[in-house]
């Protein structure tokens, strides 16, 4: 049976931090300052620079909006997430969204990934950078290559028609995350993102991509990395040879 504090919202936006020292309480702010209720999840990787601190220092002014898991040490970015969907699964909200903390996504573009699954034709709702050109502000034109062409990467190897496959701003309805089996999900950097995806697309749910502008962060550290991006590229082979061998 669904908690009584959900009452108030179907949806919860999940925000993986480590270090966002800088960033959080605004992030969090602006988020419950949006028209449509949204419920907040943290999902901390015990950050040293008190992120968690932060967090809790609000809890009580968003009484049973704000949630906060804490986890021992750094574990990546697709581990935090796949948290974060099995605790929302659990407390059965309807729409569960992927964001980050450093304002790359305007908090303000959630209503339209709501919109979109709770109105529209969505499965997942994709937050895209270049269904509508290349909507990036503040990367060097490499960084932007590099994406942009990642995406089309995808899109050869996979046969998803997926523009902006690494996008990391998603709403998801619950049904999807139940059915997806995450227990087997493999990535935890930018591969995370394609994997998710595609394993949505290979149940045959529908992706549809609502254009958003993306605004490389200000204020603190990226967490970017050559790890990262080698595990997407050969990531995206090891999902298509698991599809094609019906071992997804």
């Amino acid at each position: 049976m669904r908690e009584s504090y959900l009452c108030m919202s179907d949806g919860v936006v999940i925000i993986p931090t480590y270090n966002e020292f800088e960033n959080i309480e605004l992030i969090i702010r602006k988020v419950f300052s949006l028209p449509l209720s949204f419920h907040v999840l943290i999902v901390d990787d015990n950050s040293p620079d008190g992120t968690a601190n932060v967090v809790r220092s609000l809890q009580g002014e968003y009484s049973g909006k704000l949630h906060l898991e804490v986890r021992q040490k750094k574990s990546g970015l697709g581990t935090a997430y796949v948290h974060g969907f099995k605790w929302s699964i659990a407390k059965q909200y309807d729409y569960i969204f992927e964001m980050d903390a450093d304002f790359s996504h305007n908090p303000e573009d959630l209503v339209k990934l709501y919109e979109a699954c709770k109105n529209g034709k969505a499965d997942v709702a994709i937050g895209s950078r270049y269904i509508t050109g290349v909507n990036v502000v503040n990367w060097p034109l490499s960084r932007v290559l590099m994406s942009y062409f990642a995406s089309v990467y995808v899109r050869i190897i996979t046969g998803m028609e997926v523009r902006d496959a690494t996008a990391g701003f998603m709403c998801y309805k619950r049904n999807v995350l139940e059915q997806i089996q995450l227990e087997k999900i493999k990535f935890i950097g930018y591969a995370f993102q394609i994997e998710m995806k595609y394993r949505a697309y290979v149940k045959k749910f529908e992706l549809i991509e609502v254009p958003i502008i993306f605004t490389d962060r200000t204020k603190g550290k990226s967490k970017m990395s050559n790890a990262i991006i080698t595990e997407a590229v050969f990531g995206v082979i090891a999902l298509k040879i698991s599809q094609l061998f019906n071992k997804l």
